[in-house]
């Protein structure tokens, strides 16, 4: 099978750019972990900037960083920034959050995963609509991330995962972030049900995948 990295056009003849962006601690993880470990494992030699915008808490920056140092341990050059913008309130804040972004605007990623541009909570959704301003050449995958508001929507690009890479996601995501074990929802139980309905639409061989939307693809 093709590699998921040629797949989705990132370079050959250097090294692939990949800036994972989202609004809080875990949003990267619960959308995207399995996939951000396929393209690691495919690239070793990719440079990955991480960047969690509202991350002042200070467990959940703790949590932030030791994700990030697990999921990339095997990558060649890492840059972790943990933002302090205010949790709940990133459309409301001028342009710190833009500015975030476009601290990194010179790294001129090939690939930028970020929460989805149609999510029901303001802070996910407003870093989706600033993605797109700031890396303009870069293809970007939008995940998504189960929440009550209930937005689960239509996906047009998915990542098939075997059982072993969605077992290894899910632990992941409930070891790394454990300041969220008060939530509801917060369990192996809808991690796993988001990539089964997922691996059903795809046809995925293992019945599991992680589902994206894709707006526009240079081939």
């Amino acid at each position: 099978m093709t590699p998921l990295t040629d797949r989705l056009g990132l370079p050959r003849d250097r090294e692939p750019r990949i800036l994972v962006a989202g609004a809080h601690s875990d949003d990267a993880e619960i959308g995207a972990g399995g996939t951000i470990a396929r393209l690691v494992a495919e690239r070793p030699d990719a440079e990955v900037t991480w960047l969690v915008l509202a991350a002042g808490d200070p467990m959940r920056s703790a949590e932030a960083r030791a994700s990030a140092d697990g999921l990339l341990a095997s990558v060649a050059r890492v840059v972790v920034d943990l933002r302090d913008l205010r949790d709940g309130y990133l459309p409301y804040l001028g342009p710190a959050a833009k500015d975030a972004l476009a601290a990194h605007a010179a790294f001129d990623p090939d690939l930028v995963l970020s929460p989805r541009r149609d999510d029901a909570h303001q802070d996910h959704r407003h870093v989706a609509k600033l993605v797109p301003q700031v890396f303009r050449r870069a293809t970007v995958l939008e995940y998504e991330i189960p929440k009550w508001d209930g937005d689960l929507g239509t996906a047009n690009l998915y990542v098939p995962l075997s059982a072993a890479e969605a077992t290894v996601k899910v632990a992941h995501v409930l070891a790394a972030f454990q300041s969220q074990n008060d939530r509801t929802w917060f369990t192996a139980e809808t991690l796993d049900a988001i990539l089964r309905l997922r691996g059903i639409e795809c046809r995925a061989s293992d019945g599991l995948a992680e589902a994206f939307v894709c707006r526009k693809l240079v081939v």
